[in-house]
């Protein structure tokens, strides 16, 4: 009898080890090395490439240029980010923190693709059918073409996908989806990996638009391999602090649209909404009559938005004064503050220094910088900014 081999592979870069580190020497990450089974090369090869055709090269002139209709969602945020609609063929990964509503968006979505007449199929790995129709009942949404499967066996999904035809699909989540081609546990590099190439060739090959819910690890990145950012099509994530109410949708990758475009919701009793003025909802509890506010405008997109940013600077109590930025990017939230010491004459160096951009937004542009900045010395000299300026700079 032939003895089995076995390999370990880094769950966070994919790195391949013939015995277990404790320490990634790639990536660097500790107990990251998951034991796998080694599959034969006859295995890999039939399941990789079982049942596809060979296609030959064709000239580009040849092609025949044709614009694809693209499908309206309910939620013209949604479609704002999309690229003004779902592209017939693509593969959308949707990642973000757990609770912050994956799920809620994906389900009120495909309920309401479903009441346009669509055929949507919802694979719930996570959820019964049961536990399903409780969130869509919370929700108060109900479709007759919304057809759900619980189930996490990938040759079992894409048996249901060729039986039922549908016109969307819906994968929640990537995570949860295991092929039993490969020894290798759900989740891991392996698996998900091969889901995603799977589920590739049949949304290309049908030409039927398929959403991937994805987990994030807690330094805030998909989990996985990063091979499964570069496979889909379109990578959204989901942002927002889920003590707050509002949540940002952002377009990291996007093959069919602008990667520069933001979709803003509201959580509420009964799931997303749209939010069509950002600008109002985030100045709306603003208090302009307290040192360490100011509103700053950013550009996101095609869409300006106004945000307050708020400042504490307080004497510090330790050796090492503290630097706590939300929404602001540490390292730029430093060098500002050397720029404030340095140029301006401000010496914060003994004080402790908190930043915090509202409403869960993150702040990217330089243009925030004045802001910024005139909001840390507005609460070093306990001095109110004019409520009505808009800083830009």
């Amino acid at each position: 009898m032939k003895k089995e081999k076995f390999q370990y592979v880094c769950q966070s870069c994919g790195f391949v080890s013939p015995r277990w580190l404790g320490r990634c020497s790639e990536c660097g990450e500790w107990n990251s090395m998951v034991e796998e089974k080694v599959t034969s090369p006859t295995v890999k090869k039939r399941s990789s490439a079982g049942g596809q055709q060979a296609v030959s090269p064709v000239s580009l002139a040849h092609v025949e240029s044709s614009r694809e209709t693209r499908i309206r969602c309910r939620s013209r945020e949604f479609d704002r980010v999309l690229g003004d609609g779902i592209v017939p063929g693509s593969l959308v990964l949707i990642g973000g923190d757990p609770g912050i509503g994956k799920s809620t968006l994906m389900l009120q979505e495909g309920v309401a693709l479903a009441s346009q007449g669509m055929n949507v199929l919802y694979v719930s790995g996570e959820e019964s059918l049961s536990q399903t129709r409780m969130r869509a009942d919370r929700l108060g949404v109900n479709a007759e073409k919304l057809f759900l499967l619980p189930e996490n066996n990938l040759e079992n999904v894409i048996a249901a996908v060729e039986q039922n035809q549908p016109q969307i699909v819906i994968i929640d989540s990537i995570q949860t989806i295991y092929s039993s081609q490969l020894e290798s546990s759900p989740g891991s590099i392996s698996q998900v990996r091969e889901c995603a190439n799977q589920f590739l060739h049949l949304a290309k090959s049908r030409s039927v638009p398929i959403f991937l819910v994805g987990h994030v690890t807690k330094e805030g990145y998909i989990a996985g391999p990063k091979v499964l950012e570069h496979t889909v099509d379109t990578l959204l994530l989901f942002e927002g602090d889920r003590n707050h109410f509002f949540r940002i949708l952002r377009a990291a990758k996007n093959r069919f649209g602008s990667t520069n475009e933001i979709g803003v919701f509201e959580m509420t009793d009964r799931g997303l909404v749209d939010v069509s003025n950002p600008s109002e909802i985030f100045l709306a509890q603003r208090k302009a009559d307290i040192s360490g506010s100011v509103v700053i405008s950013i550009l996101e997109g095609t869409r300006p938005l106004l945000l307050e940013v708020q400042a504490l600077v307080s004497p510090s109590n330790y050796g090492l004064p503290q630097r706590t930025a939300t929404g602001v990017d540490p390292k730029r939230l430093a060098m500002l503050l050397a720029v404030l010491e340095k140029r301006v004459g401000l010496r914060v160096g003994t004080f402790d220094v908190f930043v915090n951009a509202v409403g869960g937004v993150r702040i990217d542009e330089t243009a925030a910088d004045l802001g910024i900045t005139l909001a840390i010395a507005s609460s070093f000299r306990n001095q109110v900014i004019t409520p009505n300026a808009v800083l830009v700079g």
